[in-house]
């Protein structure tokens, strides 16, 4: 199952634009999960790229995102502390929940493991918890600028270099990391734990591992990550994480049979995601969609038009009619394809569209292909039947729209 990609906007805990990335199944979504990145890393890094497709693979749908202040988010990195990470992380989740569905698996690389683990309480729908090579304690994180600590401490700030690259580390930075109680957290968080660690990692040592699954209550699992460095910078190793992790994680996200809010039969419920101008939530039983309109209408052109779900629903109703009708004669036909093209057209330009229509209207071409080889007597009863899809038949007959003001 391939994935697609969608990029996205939501608001930090400091009142930030974060920038981030929501990996989607093709097809039906099992359920979604938050993925944090590893210290002063972001949302793009080959190990979140990798796991997030391959869950998406696996119909788990994967928000990455970039903390405050880090890649593509707006912020300023100097302000941001480790609660303010766990407090993005939950933004992320509430996002997910008004916007599609709360996260039931929350996986964190690195820091961002820690971050998950302690996030998770705050996430009450998050059945699952994965770390990836994090530490047990927040303060771990300060042999990265160890040679700094001093100025911070007396300065109230410094310059460290970090991957490369430089960041300001304030002194509410250190105090932050220091006042954690990260062990607490683990024991309280009443959610199923998975433990990814490398025993030759050599940013953070095995032993952080260790101590992390000591603290956590049953159920709880580890995996050894063999000779994978710190970074799964190569791509088998991402692959496996994310291949155990769906495996490991269905246990304990159950599959979804219907929405939160009900599904009466036949009913669609579309709602504003805040994303956007026009972006529009669809929930369909268990399926999940967006609509939109194209960037030249003011839209993110995130998924289809209005007219687009009416064009797909008389292409999709036409080849499943097609099929029926196909199998029921023996027919070997081949694949069927519909394409379908809509537009507002004068009635009286349109020479093909039937008597007793005044004015602009609404013009469907259809177009049927089949892989297989038919007659042309066949063909002809192909066109017939097509014209007999119920989508078809509702469009040229007319529907009766009742409209109630919810209360």
């Amino acid at each position: 199952m391939s994935a697609q990609s969608q990029k996205v906007t939501f608001q930090g805990s400091q009142g930030e634009d974060l920038a981030a990335k929501l990996e989607l199944p093709l097809g039906q979504v099992r359920a979604y999960a938050l993925f944090a990145h590893c210290f002063t890393c972001n949302k793009d890094i080959f190990a979140a790229a990798r796991i997030a497709s391959a869950l998406a693979e696996n119909g788990i749908a994967v928000l990455r995102f970039d903390f405050t202040g880090l890649g593509a988010s707006k912020g300023d990195f100097a302000n941001t502390n480790f609660s303010s990470n766990v407090a993005d992380l939950v933004a992320a989740a509430d996002y997910l929940r008004d916007t599609y569905e709360a996260p039931k698996l929350l996986v964190g690389h690195s820091l961002g493991g820690a971050a998950v683990l302690a996030a998770a309480g705050q996430v009450p729908e998050a059945k699952a918890v994965a770390t990836i090579g994090a530490p047990a304690d927040t303060e771990h994180v300060i042999h990265n600028f160890s040679a700094n600590v001093e100025e911070i401490r007396s300065q109230g700030e410094a310059e460290v270099t970090l991957a490369g690259r430089q960041f300001k580390i304030k002194a509410q930075f250190l105090e932050d990391l220091e006042a954690q109680n990260l062990k607490g957290l683990i024991g309280s968080m009443k959610k199923a734990l998975i433990v990814f660690h490398s025993p030759v990692d050599a940013t953070v040592g095995i032993e952080n591992a260790a101590a992390i699954f000591q603290a956590a209550k049953h159920p709880k699992s580890f995996v050894s990550l063999d000779d994978a460095d710190h970074l799964l910078t190569r791509r088998a190793d991402s692959i496996y994480v994310a291949d155990v992790l769906s495996a490991w994680a269905a246990r304990f996200i159950e599959a979804r049979t219907q929405r939160d809010d009900g599904d009466a039969a036949g009913e669609v419920l579309v709602r504003e995601t805040g994303n956007g101008k026009f972006q529009q939530q669809v929930l369909s039983g268990t399926h999940r969609m967006l609509a939109d309109e194209p960037v030249s209408y003011g839209g993110l052109d995130s998924g289809p038009s209005p007219y687009d779900f009416v064009s797909i629903g008389l292409a999709a109703c036409t080849s499943m009619t097609l099929r029926m009708y196909a199998e029921r004669k023996g027919w070997d036909i081949g694949r069927i394809s519909v394409t379908v093209d809509h537009a507002k057209v004068h009635a009286e330009d349109c020479i093909d569209c039937g008597e007793g229509k005044e004015g602009r209207i609404d013009r469907f071409e259809r177009r049927i292909s089949v892989a297989g080889e038919v007659e042309d007597a066949a063909r002809e009863k192909l066109l017939e039947i097509a014209d007999k899809c119920p989508v078809h038949r509702t469009i040229e007959a007319g529907a009766a729209v009742v409209t109630k003001l919810a209360s």
